[in-house]
């Protein structure tokens, strides 16, 4: 009988011809074990993990998941009526939590070094009848590198990203630390920051740095370097430039990697934006961006005119990513937490500005006449979107500007000054801002949009149910 990947014609020559490669591998006893990853709609992992038998038969038969993974939010609750035909928001074809099936992509394949004898692979969800889950990101943002190539251009990434490791001091492990979510453990700093770049201060966590270093290249991820970065307990990590999925699929890994990795050593690392600690600095993720000429691979954003910022080609995807800054934001930064990085002379945006060189501004634009990495540098990301939704609304964004030949107008020298679109100041400004821009609810698909709206005000409602500590110290004893 056909597979679920024959029955529905899932994979190209190429795909079947590394499928076949990965089964072979897996008889031949390389690992015990294979995560079966899926990347869900806030950029997390999910899956299930299959012994290596069974593992070699999943390549072609899939594996089945439950589709109220599909309807959760951040704190992993279901926010939709998973049991019901309306009663809000319905899921076409989710009702009574059926089966969905990821496939994996053996592209992708990788053997962790941290988990002996385990392969990771990352995989891509259909519904039951073989059609892509309309709610899978990692689709959105083929559908988007697809659109780009007919225009015979590709997208390139390099990831600048920052993050925190703490030495964990209580895992907060007992009875009462439970819940949905539970209590997060308890923790001490590495450094106490505010020394950037400093080598001391480098080699005081060198071994946390050679830690991760062995282990992302043993993953074979494009590292460049590793950094000491201002905040008490905060680093940066730069990667080399890939093209199409491959960063987002990079930056999935990673963030994953990273947290595996620190906690088997008694570190906690966290992605979190702005972390609850004194001192705190923001964490941001900066992503640089050009585009290449399918024909050459040329970069398609160096100009020719050396007074040029950049390529006719650059200044038109700059004015995109400037006209879509404020639709797009909520991809950029899908947390409640991630807003508070957003203030001025922070090294953070708070407008949709752009500028040569210049920090403060949301696009960086670096490179010029004769600079082969002439690019554009988004700061307004945090580094723990879901990779495929914030490249996926770069793209689009970018592209609008191309196909409309826009012009970003002139760049700003003092970019907390100049008068620009100001940003989406929390989270549910940045929906409202989403909701408002046709093209991009066009682009992402309408079903998309509401689907992912709907989860992310289900947050925002529960963040407006809680008391906040600012709350009680204002007003208990005032009142």
């Amino acid at each position: 009988m056909p597979s679920f990947v024959e029955r529905h014609g899932l994979r190209s020559a190429e795909a079947a011809r590394e499928a076949s490669e990965l089964e072979r591998r897996l008889e031949s006893a390389a690992v015990d074990v294979v995560r079966f990853a899926w990347p869900d709609q806030h950029g997390l992992l999910r899956g299930k993990t299959l012994v290596a038998g069974e593992a070699a038969s999943a390549l072609a038969q899939g594996v089945n998941l439950t589709s109220t993974l599909i309807a959760k939010d951040t704190s992993h609750r279901s926010v939709f009526p998973v049991f019901s035909a309306g009663g809000g928001f319905p899921l076409e074809g989710f009702q009574g939590a059926a089966d969905f099936t990821i496939v994996p992509d053996a592209s992708t394949f990788k053997v962790l070094p941290w988990a002996p004898r385990t392969g990771w692979v990352l995989c891509d969800a259909f519904m039951s009848d073989g059609k892509p889950c309309p709610y899978a990101t990692r689709r959105i943002l083929q559908h988007a590198v697809d659109a780009l190539r007919e225009h015979g251009l590709e997208f390139v990434a390099g990831l600048e990203v920052e993050f925190h490791v703490f030495k964990r001091t209580d895992a907060c492990m007992a009875l009462e630390h439970s819940g949905q979510p539970g209590r997060p453990p308890e923790v001490e700093l590495l450094s106490h920051g505010h020394q950037y770049l400093t080598e001391l201060r480098y080699d005081r966590v060198d071994e946390v740095m050679e830690l991760l270093r062995g282990q992302l290249l043993a993953l074979g991820m494009p590292l460049r370097s590793l950094e000491i970065e201002f905040g008490p307990s905060q680093f940066e990590l730069t990667f080399g430039p890939t093209v199409g999925v491959l960063p987002a699929d990079t930056m999935v890994l990673l963030r994953n990697a990273i947290k595996q990795i620190c906690h088997r050593a008694g570190y906690h690392a966290t992605f979190m934006c702005r972390p609850r600690i004194p001192n705190v600095m923001s964490s941001g993720w900066h992503l640089h961006q050009s585009l290449r000429h399918s024909r050459d691979d040329a970069n398609a954003f160096v100009p020719a005119d050396p007074g040029s910022p950049l390529s006719e080609t650059g200044m038109a995807w700059l004015a995109g990513l400037k006209e879509h800054a404020c639709g797009a934001a909520v991809f950029a930064s899908p947390s409640v937490n991630g807003y508070r990085r957003y203030r001025p002379n922070s090294l953070a945006p708070d407008r949709a500005a752009w500028a040569r060189d210049n920090r403060g501004a949301m696009l960086r634009v670096l490179g010029g006449h004769g600079e082969a990495a002439s690019r554009i540098e988004n700061r307004a990301g945090e580094p723990t979107a879901n990779p495929y939704l914030y490249l996926a609304s770069q793209i689009f964004s970018g592209l609008d500007g191309v196909v409309r030949g826009l012009d970003p107008g002139p760049g700003a020298d003092v970019p907390y000054e100049t008068k620009a679109q100001p940003l989406p100041r929390t989270l549910a400004d940045a929906l409202h801002a989403l909701k408002g821009d046709g093209y991009l609810v066009e682009a992402f698909g309408r079903n998309f949009v509401d689907y992912y709206c709907h989860i992310k005000q289900a947050e925002i409602d529960r963040f407006n149910l809680e008391v906040s500590e600012w709350e009680h110290r204002e007003y208990f004893d005032l009142f």
